[in-house]
C-alpha cells in the first residue's frame, strides 16, 4: 500500500432509505438531509426558487462563480438571500419547522462573489434544528418567501409556529 494514500473519512451525509441497520458502526449518527430545502431568493427580481445544487454549494447563482472572504470585494455584487427550509411533522401534519437565511452577493461581470461559508453551515444546522432566523432579512425578501412557501403548500404554512408568521410579516 505503500505511495497510496489512505482516503481521509469524511462528512457523512445519509438518505432515511439508506440501510444502517441500527448497527451502531460507521455511518451512525450520520445527518439525514431528507427534510431540508435550499430556496434561492433573487432580491432585486423579487423571485425565489428552490434550487437543490445549493445543498452543496452549486446552485444556479453559485456555479462559476469565486467566493471572496468580503463584502467590500464585490462592491457591485446582486444581492441573493440563500434560505434553509426545513420541513417537520407533529400531530397536527407536516409544517415548515426551520427558516434560516444567508446572504450572499454574485457579481456574474467578474464571476465574483462573497458569503460567509461557516455561516450558510450555521444557518443550515440551526434550520434543522427547527430554528426561525430570518429577522436580519430586507422587507421585500422577507414578503418574496412569506409569499413563496404559502405559495409552495398553504398547508405547510397554516400549520407553522406564530413565530415565523410574524417573522416574515411586513407592514402593507
Amino acid at each position: 500500500m505503500e505511495g497510496k494514500k489512505k482516503k481521509p473519512i469524511g462528512f457523512n451525509i445519509i438518505k432515511k432509505t439508506d440501510a444502517t441497520d441500527g448497527h451502531g458502526g460507521f455511518g451512525a449518527g450520520a445527518l439525514s438531509l431528507d427534510n431540508i430545502s435550499p430556496v434561492i431568493i433573487d432580491v432585486e427580481e423579487k423571485e425565489a426558487v428552490i434550487d437543490i445544487g445549493a445543498m452543496h454549494a452549486r446552485s444556479a447563482v453559485e456555479k462559476g462563480i469565486k467566493f471572496l472572504k468580503t463584502k467590500e470585494e464585490v462592491p457591485n455584487g446582486k444581492p441573493y438571500w440563500l434560505v434553509w427550509v426545513t420541513i417537520d411533522r407533529r400531530e397536527e401534519g407536516p409544517y415548515y419547522a426551520g427558516v434560516t437565511a444567508c446572504e450572499m452577493t454574485v457579481d456574474r461581470s467578474i464571476r465574483r462573489g462573497y458569503k460567509s461559508l461557516p455561516e450558510h453551515v450555521n444557518l443550515m444546522d440551526k434550520s434543522m434544528k427547527r430554528k426561525i432566523v430570518v429577522s436580519h432579512m430586507d422587507d421585500v425578501s422577507k414578503k418574496v418567501l412569506a409569499d413563496f412557501l404559502k405559495g409552495h403548500n398553504q398547508a405547510l404554512w397554516d400549520a407553522s409556529t406564530d413565530e415565523l408568521k410574524e417573522g416574515l410579516a411586513v407592514p402593507e
